[in-house]
């Protein structure tokens, strides 16, 4: 069984829409995108290294606007990401079956995704791709969630945890607090959420 790794860039309201550029996604008139990008210029080392980490080489599974995006961008720009070329990219859309681009499959429902998380290989990370991510938080197909959470708040936009989302227990096995504020957490599902009476 394969490990599925959801790793997003979000907001403290949860926003995670657009992070990289302002015409990454304008639905709903969104006029924020890009809010990220301060933040990198100001990166420092550490947050250097444990963003290495999260981008090591790894198959990746897309939803259809992400994949877009990715498609259209990273063959042109691939040294700046070591690996991507190679790794197997796994699209979820049900109107594309095939893909100049190297190493892609094509998947078309959560049916395709389960078996593909029951198949043997490396882990599978999730990048952006919001209506994917919270699919598989619906059907609990989510092992690790790595969250870059940025000290903005925004109002309006895409958020990450929507409806659907199922009652579910994290535990946090590693993290980073940046020198610029941003806060680098890992995850890992662990179990049930149990309840109780504080102080009892």
């Amino acid at each position: 069984m394969r490990k599925i790794s959801v790793q997003e860039f979000i907001t403290l309201d949860g926003v995670m829409q657009a992070p990289g550029g302002p015409d990454e996604d304008k639905s709903s008139g969104f006029k924020f995108g890009g809010w990220t990008a301060p933040y990198f210029y100001e990166a420092d080392e550490e947050a250097g290294e444990f963003m290495a980490k999260l981008m090591a080489p790894a198959d990746l599974l897309l939803g259809r606007k992400t994949f877009d995006i990715f498609e259209d961008y990273w063959p042109k720009h691939a040294e700046m990401w070591p690996g991507i070329m190679d790794v197997t990219k796994y699209a979820v859309c049900k109107t594309r079956d095939k893909s100049d681009w190297q190493n892609t499959k094509f998947l078309k429902n959560v049916d395709d995704i389960k078996k593909l998380k029951d198949s043997e290989g490396s882990e599978i990370k999730v990048i952006g791709s919001g209506n994917l991510a919270q699919t598989l938080f619906k059907h609990d197909l989510v092992d690790e969630l790595c969250l870059m959470i940025f000290p903005i708040t925004l109002g309006t936009g895409k958020r990450l945890f929507d409806e659907g989302t199922i009652p579910a227990v994290f535990t946090l096995t590693d993290h980073l607090v940046a020198s610029n504020g941003v806060i680098f957490t890992i995850f890992k599902r662990a179990g049930a959420v149990k309840t109780g009476t504080v102080g009892a």
